[in-house]
C-alpha cells in the first residue's frame, strides 16, 4: 500500500444469499481528505463501510486501512479507526462525559488522557455546557455531535462517517457539515457515505459513485459534472401531450438526447447543450414553430443530481432495497 493512501480496497465482494451487496469495489482514499461515497439507498455504501471497519468479513478482494489488512489483523485496524454509523451509538442513561469516559476505557487509554481529551472534544463540538447532562435529554443534533466526539476519543487515523446527517433537521445538518469541514481542514482522513448530493458536493474532495454494489464513477465533483458534457437545458411545456413535438424541435439544438424528466408529469424536458451556444432564444423559436406552448426555459451548469441521473437513470434519493436482507 502507498504511504499516501489511508484506505485501499481492490475487488471487494460481499454477498447475502444470492444478492451481491458489494460487487468488486475498488477504492483509494488519500490521507488527510474528505472522501465521499455517494449512492442511493441499497447501493452498497454501508456494507462497504462495514467491510472496511472489520464489522463484516469480505467474501472476496482485499482491503487495507492505514496500511493494515482488515482480514489478517482486524483488531489492529479497529485500534486505528473511528466509526460513526447511521444511528447515534450513545448510552442514553449516561452523561456526555460518562459516554466519552466509557469509550476511552474500552480503548484502554489512561484516565488522565481521557479526561483531557473529553474536555477538548466537548469544547470543540459545542457540548461543554451539556457535559454533565444525561444524554436522554439531548436533541438529535447533540447526540450526533457526541457520537462523532466518541469516535474521535482515541485520535483515529481514519474516521468513517456513515450517513451522519440522516434524520437531522436543516440547522443541525448545516452544523454537522461545518464540523466535517473542520475535521478535513485539521488533516483527518474522513470517508463519508451519503445519499445527499448537496452534501457530497460541498464536503468531499473526491467522490466515488456506487450503485448496485459497483463503482460506476470516480473523480472530483467538477470532473464528474464535466464528464456528462456541457450545460443543461431545462424546458417546461404547457401540455404533456406535446412532449413528442417538443423533443423533435429541441433535438437539433442539443448535444445529447432530449429526455422527459421521470419525476415530472411529462412536461419537463432535459438535455445537454454546448456552453455559450445562445440556445435559449433558438429553443423558444423552435418550440413556437412546432406549436408547443412553453412555460419555462432555463440553462444551468450540471449538478451532481444530473451526474447521477445520467449514470444510473435514476436520482440519488431513489428508494432502493436494503443492502443486507433481513
Amino acid at each position: 500500500m502507498s504511504s499516501d493512501l489511508a484506505v485501499q480496497a481492490h475487488g471487494l465482494v460481499k454477498a447475502f444469499g444470492t444478492t451481491r451487496a458489494v460487487d468488486g469495489v475498488d477504492l483509494e482514499v488519500p490521507r488527510g481528505v474528505v472522501y465521499g461515497l455517494l449512492g442511493p439507498n441499497g447501493a452498497g455504501k454501508t456494507t462497504t463501510v462495514r467491510l472496511l471497519t472489520t464489522l463484516l468479513r469480505p467474501d472476496g478482494g482485499t482491503a487495507l486501512v492505514d496500511g493494515i489488512d482488515v482480514v489478517a489483523q482486524p483488531g489492529l485496524v479497529r485500534s486505528r479507526i473511528g466509526l460513526t454509523g447511521q444511528y447515534a451509538a450513545v448510552e442514553e442513561r449516561l452523561t456526555a462525559n460518562e459516554n466519552l469516559d466509557l469509550i476511552g476505557r474500552l480503548y484502554h487509554l489512561p484516565r488522565k488522557e481521557v479526561r483531557a481529551r473529553s474536555k477538548e472534544l466537548l469544547d470543540r463540538f459545542d457540548l461543554d455546557q451539556a457535559a454533565d447532562r444525561v444524554v436522554k435529554g439531548f436533541s438529535g443534533g447533540m447526540r450526533r455531535r457526541l457520537d462523532i466526539a466518541m469516535s474521535l476519543i482515541a485520535r483515529p487515523s481514519v474516521l468513517f462517517l456513515d450517513e451522519p446527517t440522516t434524520g437531522l433537521d436543516p440547522r443541525s445538518r448545516l452544523a454537522m457539515w461545518e464540523l466535517i469541514e473542520e475535521l478535513g481542514d485539521d488533516g483527518t482522513t474522513v470517508l463519508l457515505t451519503t445519499q445527499y448530493l448537496d452534501e457530497a458536493d460541498r464536503l468531499a474532495e473526491r467522490i466515488v459513485v456506487i450503485d448496485t454494489g459497483k463503482v460506476i464513477a470516480n473523480g472530483t465533483a467538477d470532473e464528474l459534472k464535466n464528464d456528462i458534457g456541457g450545460d443543461r437545458l431545462s424546458v417546461t411545456i404547457a401540455r404533456a401531450e406535446n412532449s413528442g413535438r417538443a423533443i423533435e424541435a429541441l433535438q437539433p439544438l442539443c448535444t445529447g438526447t432530449v429526455v422527459v424528466d421521470a419525476d415530472s408529469d411529462g412536461r419537463h424536458l432535459l438535455a445537454s447543450i454546448r456552453s455559450g451556444d445562445r440556445v435559449v432564444p433558438r429553443a423558444i423559436r423552435a418550440l413556437d414553430d412546432a406549436d408547443v406552448d412553453v412555460l419555462d426555459v432555463e440553462v444551468r451548469r450540471p449538478t451532481l443530481d444530473d451526474v447521477f441521473l445520467q449514470l444510473t437513470g435514476k436520482r440519488a434519493d431513489a428508494d432502493e432495497q436494503t443492502e443486507e436482507p433481513s
